[in-house]
């Protein structure tokens, strides 16, 4: 069933579409470029002022280099043993200071480099783990695979290959700026006739080198482009990869018990072949460019050599001219050849920063949808009545395809609801409540002084010990060893106290059903006057769920329940029930049903459950505590 909600509301009125930056480095100073705004500011300034100091510094050495290369050779060609040793004195001189420079530098850059990488880190992350962007991004159309990968990996080089290639390009632009100015000084004044007409030509030395770089860029360039595409292909296999491995290894137990691994192999195979067709793919992009490369740099060695010696044998030039003048153009070709030097670099950082700006991009477009309420977004919000309303709520898909429709409902403090029926639309509805689904219409109105708590059908198991799993989403400093026994007795996993201080990965060590009843325990921790369960106890038997949800009431007589759940027995617990069924033309009917309270409370032991939830709580927690310390406790 197709929806109407993308073709209301596409304007507000006398609001015009946010328009958003279009070029690739535009859009990658939008994303990054605040950072030298931020509150440490005055701090990244300073160092950046210091790395451009260094990098001058940096192109001082070669210019030293330059002029002692001249006075050896000189020296050499004059047999001269008292200016020979001048200038082993000077190249030991220019030697320490090149090494300080050196160190300092990479000192200096690598720290921006850390902070940036930091900054951009956070700023994603902060905006990954907001409002439940981390799960709302899986929902998004469009690839936006492996966001741990991109914040982990891509960011990096987004940032440190970003600092290297603005150091090397300033860094190639000083040694330009430094070299025009030598090599014009020694290329002196050419003389060229045509048709009886002479022309003085000065510098030629560097119209040659201009032209024979830009040349080579040019083709370089051209030889490379198909690169950029392969990188981003070869980066994205990779990181599918890698993710197929992740997914293998947290769910080993379920391959293993299922026997799955042949299939799991056959799937890594798959993902694999895909790494190798990208890695063809760039492999011949790059065997394209190092055969031009390789070629380029042997005859700009031989090169400014070539064009430099008939002065040097006419004895326009002394030997130590014709070396200076083929170093400096080599220095200045160097320059001019930043793009040739630098095009695999530039494809692998274009890549990885299209892909932090991709993401970016999702989170901000979800961070806008959720904090602009309009015709496309549910709105929650907090209200200074004591009651959980839902008016007029349209619940869809990303795609915007409808599964809820039309729904209003008002819960009251204390009321046990039951919600059933369609899965999806049920599940949905859990979700909306908790601000996890904001694709529909409507307003869900949530009471502001009430503390609310969701319960999953799996409860997270962060990696750490059994206090913080426990404690979770708290500090685990926040409850005492023995409140924690406690809580865990009282559902049943009296038996993991003693591992409150072990450390171990809980999600696989611990069942489906005692990760159900930890669930409840954390509950019991933290006291709520608002519980939401979603399929909460599914993974329990029969006695167990009856425990869990008995002690539910007890412990928590005045709570709002509000539990999504698909079998009858659970009925018992509730007054009311909604139950939302899909009609064959796919609308959702809604069925509300009601039943008088008392009702649940007969039948079998009732008297025992009915003596257990008036004893008073503090009562219970040290008659369990004293049964813990005895011993007479079952798991």
């Amino acid at each position: 069933m197709t929806s109407d909600l993308d073709t209301e509301g596409n304007k507000e009125e006398g609001r015009l579409p946010e328009r958003r930056p279009s070029g690739f480095l535009w859009q990658f100073m939008v994303m990054a470029g605040p950072y030298w705004q931020s509150e440490d500011k005055w701090r990244v300034r300073g160092l950046a002022a210091l790395l451009l100091i260094l990098t001058i510094a940096q192109v001082v050495i070669p210019v030293l280099i330059n002029l002692w290369s001249a006075e050896l050779f000189d020296a050499l060609e004059q047999k001269s043993m008292e200016r020979f040793f001048v200038q082993i004195g000077e190249i030991v001189l220019i030697l320490l200071a090149s090494m300080t420079v050196t160190a300092t530098h990479l000192q200096v850059k690598r720290g921006i480099q850390l902070g940036w990488r930091r900054w951009l880190t956070r700023k994603l992350q902060d905006n990954w783990m907001a409002t439940g962007h981390h799960y709302q991004l899986k929902h998004i159309p469009g690839s936006l695979d492996n966001p741990d990968g991109r914040i982990a990996e891509d960011i990096r080089n987004t940032t440190e290959v970003a600092i290297d290639l603005a150091h090397s390009l300033v860094y190639c632009a000083l040694l330009l700026g430094s070299f025009v100015k030598i090599l014009w000084s020694l290329s002196g004044d050419l003389l060229i006739t045509i048709a009886d007409t002479t022309f003085n030509v000065s510098g030629h030395m560097v119209w040659v080198a201009m032209l024979y770089a830009s040349a080579a860029s040019a083709l370089a360039i051209w030889v490379g482009r198909p690169l950029i595409h392969a990188t981003d292909r070869r980066q994205t296999a990779e990181a599918d990869f890698r993710f197929g491995l992740v997914r293998a290894r947290e769910n080993s137990e379920a391959i293993a018990l299922l026997h799955g691994e042949v299939g799991e192999r056959r799937r890594f195979a798959e993902l694999f072949r895909g790494i190798e067709g990208a890695w063809n793919r760039q492999t011949r992009g790059l065997t394209r460019l190092f055969i031009f490369s390789s070629g380029y740099s042997v005859l700009s060695t031989a090169f400014p050599i070539l064009i430099a010696s008939p002065r040097y044998i006419a004895g326009s030039i002394s030997l130590g001219q014709l070396m200076q003048t083929a170093q400096a153009f080599q220095q200045l070709s160097s320059a001019l050849s930043w793009p040739v030097d630098n095009l695999q670099r530039v494809a692998e950082w274009r890549a990885s920063v299209e892909r932090v700006l991709a993401l970016d991009s999702a989170l901000r477009s979800l961070k806008e949808d959720t904090s602009r309420p309009d015709a496309h977004t549910i709105v929650v919000q907090k209200s200074p009545i004591p009651t959980l309303c839902f008016h007029d709520l349209t619940i869809a898909n990303a795609d915007n395809t409808v599964v809820l429709q039309g729904f209003s409902a008002e819960i009251v403090p204390g009321e046990h609801v039951l919600i059933g029926g369609d899965p999806g639309a049920a599940v949905k509805l859990f979700k909306v409540v908790a601000g996890l689904w904001p694709w529909g219409k409507g307003t869900v109105s949530q009471p502001s002084d009430a503390s609310l708590f969701f319960m999953p059908q799996r409860p997270y198991m962060p990696v750490g010990t059994l206090r913080g799993v426990l404690a979770y989403p708290s500090a685990l400093e926040c409850f005492d060893e023995d409140v924690l026994c406690a809580a865990l007795a009282q559902v049943g996993l009296g038996h993991l106290g003693p591992r409150l201080a072990e450390t171990d990965t809980w999600e696989q060590v611990l069942t489906a059903g005692e990760q159900q009843r930890l669930g409840f325990a954390r509950l019991l921790l933290h006291r709520p006057k608002w519980v939401f369960l979603q399929e909460s106890t599914d993974a329990l038997d029969p006695e167990g769920e009856r425990m869990l949800m008995q002690l539910l009431i007890d412990e928590f007589p005045t709570a709002t329940i509000l539990t999504v759940g698909f079998h009858a027995e659970l009925e018992a617990y509730h007054q009311r029930k909604l139950t939302l069924n899909r009609t064959p033309n796919g609308m959702i009917l809604i069925k509300e049903s009601r039943k008088a309270w008392d009702e649940k409370r007969s039948g079998p032991n009732w008297g025992g459950r009915l003596l257990g939830g008036l004893l008073r709580r503090n009562e219970r927690r040290a008659l369990i505590q004293g049964l813990w310390k005895r011993g007479d406790h079952r798991p």
